[in-house]
């Protein structure tokens, strides 16, 4: 097994002068085949829960084609109203982890993420029989983000402390699954809505979904030591029956006032805020440009498969080049997509210029794929690196609230300048939208350099 046993600090004692760590004996050893359960079941989660809120797009826009229609529940909406539901679910995900966090400290980690898949399941089949977009909005949207977190959280959080050394290629090939999935869902959700209509795909969405969860909670659990000697400390003041309201400080104050939390927390806000419109609007844009609606969608399939690929190259990247310049190289990269291909495919349609138009549009959508996600997969592996195993669990669920606001906040006021009566018609009424990822992004970059300064203030180091 690829511990982390060398990185880790000694505990500090709790009440009473008793040590929270144990000796090796005390500690079973867990079987080998266990950190690769680990990483399957954090795949199965990905593949599911995650990559379904990801492939939103497709029913962003069927909404906004039903809001055309009347007597539909999104009759009148605008854009980015019904970019609310995907938003507030995308966002949720994030949002909740300080809540998340306690519970899998106090719970069994398994246990969070069955309960998160049958939250997945009931928010799904509520969506089906709702009739007002408010209603979409509190079960497609908050309740399924919640039900995400519950799976999502725990798979990224237990699953980095059974590695070391391959750290970033775990959790490429984790986060891989909601590449993956994004491959297949959209076609699925696309084919399953023609055929039985939107209402009958989430209703089976919601069951697949919430099997796959429950069958991947079984195999999700802490690396025994770490356990001991750095999460049951945290909340000896907790019982199972406080632990499931009372959250523990999201971060230790010293750590959160240095300039170094201070920039990764500012990066992060950034980066979320941007990383979620271009998702929601493939589809839209792609109709824009002429294509049919099972087209359209075809083009979030193919940015997830670039991104399948390039997680799993970029974690064992981040191994050997270091987890923060492969942070820092991906981020600039996906700002270069957004201004150098789609905002010149924007432009160069307004101009009449078709052919160019699809053809930048095809490779942002690769490039997108391929650098954007990133971020996902080298977050959590990049903050052991800047902060220590020591304060990983309380600084994740701190920066994760703070993503999941810049993605409250950015996507649905990015949605705000796209004109619902063009929206699927017109690609120049994205042109102030996709300006406005291109800065949010180049604005991230520079503050994950910053991060990368301050983490080599002490003396200069290329590996970080």
């Amino acid at each position: 097994m690829d511990s982390i046993e060398s990185k880790r600090e000694a505990p500090e004692p709790v009440a009473g002068g008793v040590s929270p760590d144990v000796s090796e004996e005390a500690t079973p050893t867990p079987s080998r085949v266990q950190p690769i359960l680990v990483v399957v079941a954090g795949f199965l989660v990905m593949f599911t829960s995650t990559a379904v809120i990801f492939s939103f797009g497709v029913y962003q826009a069927l909404y906004e084609a039903m809001a055309k229609e009347a007597d539909t529940p999104f009759t009148g909406a605008s854009s980015a109203m019904i970019g609310l539901i995907g938003t507030l679910a995308i966002a949720l995900m994030s949002m909740a982890a300080p809540f998340v966090m306690t519970w899998i400290k106090v719970y069994p980690p398994r246990v969070v993420v069955m309960a998160g898949g049958v939250v997945f399941g009931v928010a799904c089949v509520l969506a089906s029989v709702s009739e007002r977009l408010w209603q979409f909005v509190l079960t497609q949207g908050l309740l399924l983000g919640i039900g995400v977190c519950m799976a999502y959280i725990p798979a990224v959080t237990v699953s980095p402390t059974w590695f070391d050394r391959r750290r970033g290629l775990a959790m490429g090939l984790i986060i891989a699954g909601s590449a993956l999935g994004g491959i297949v869902w959209p076609p699925v959700l696309r084919a399953l809505i023609d055929a039985v209509g939107f209402r009958n795909a989430l209703r089976i969405c919601g069951c697949i979904c919430c099997l796959c969860n429950v069958l991947a909670g079984a195999a999700l659990r802490w690396e025994p030591r770490f356990y001991e000697r750095q999460v049951r400390v945290q909340v000896r003041h907790l019982t199972p029956a406080t632990g499931w309201y009372k959250v523990v400080p999201l971060v230790n104050w010293q750590v959160a006032r240095t300039s170094k939390f201070a920039a990764q927390a500012l990066g992060c806000f950034l980066q979320s805020a941007a990383y979620s419109t271009p998702l929601f609007f493939y589809a839209s844009y792609a109709q824009a440009l002429g294509y049919s609606g099972t087209a359209a969608a075809n083009f979030i399939t193919l940015s997830n498969a670039s991104n399948f690929v390039s997680r799993i190259l970029t974690g064992y990247m981040a191994d050997h080049c270091g987890r923060i310049n492969a942070l820092l190289f991906t981020t600039f990269a996906s700002t270069i997509a957004v201004l150098a291909f789609w905002l010149p495919s924007i432009v160069a349609q307004a101009h009449g210029s078709s052919l160019t138009g699809h053809a930048l549009f095809f490779v942002f959508t690769i490039l997108y794929g391929c650098f954007a996600s990133a971020y996902i997969s080298l977050f959590p592996a990049s903050l052991i690196e800047l902060f220590g195993v020591q304060n990983f669990t309380s600084v994740n669920g701190a920066l994760y609230l703070v993503r999941g606001l810049g993605a409250l906040v950015g996507t649905p006021l990015t949605g705000l300048l796209i004109p619902q009566a063009t929206a699927l018609t017109a690609p120049i009424a994205y042109e102030r939208a996709a300006i406005t990822v291109g800065v949010l992004l180049f604005a991230a970059t520079v503050a994950i350099f910053w991060a990368r300064v301050e983490v080599t203030l002490g003396g200069w180091k290329w590996k970080v």
